[in-house]
């Protein structure tokens, strides 16, 4: 009888170093890591417009143009947030708590108005008939 109690009594105390304590799986700062994401968005025409300098030659390098979706995520440490390209990497940060901006605004090759336009002018170019 005594030695089925001590088994028990063993077997408990082991079976309750199974149990994680409530803390690690907790939500808070210290069970997360330092990046939160935002979001994934559908690059935009203006995201290919950007002047980017390229520090390499390999022609099959991706470039910002060939970004399909931009990835956006927040530092937690210190609230910067950064969009960055999904194929070419390029991202382009801001940090709202410092007051200046990292790389904002950034450099256009072509704005906004500028697509506009050449839509503009493609709807109103006669078309070419057999």
């Amino acid at each position: 009888m005594r030695a089925m109690l001590a088994g028990l009594v063993a077997m408990g105390l082991l079976l309750s170093g199974c149990n994680k304590p409530s803390d690690v799986n907790s939500a808070g700062p210290k069970s997360q890591g330092r990046f939160a994401g935002i979001g994934v968005f559908d690059a935009g025409r203006l995201w290919a417009e950007m002047s980017v300098s390229s520090s390499t030659t390999d022609p099959a390098t991706a470039k910002i143009a060939d970004d399909e979706h931009v990835i956006v995520v927040l530092d937690s440490h210190t609230g910067e947030v950064r969009q960055c390209g999904d194929y070419s990497g390029y991202c382009v940060a801001m940090n709202p708590w410092s007051g200046s901006l990292t790389r904002l605004p950034v450099k256009l090759t072509k704005h906004a108005s500028d697509l506009a336009a050449e839509d503009q002018a493609e709807i109103e170019k006669p078309r070419a008939t057999k």
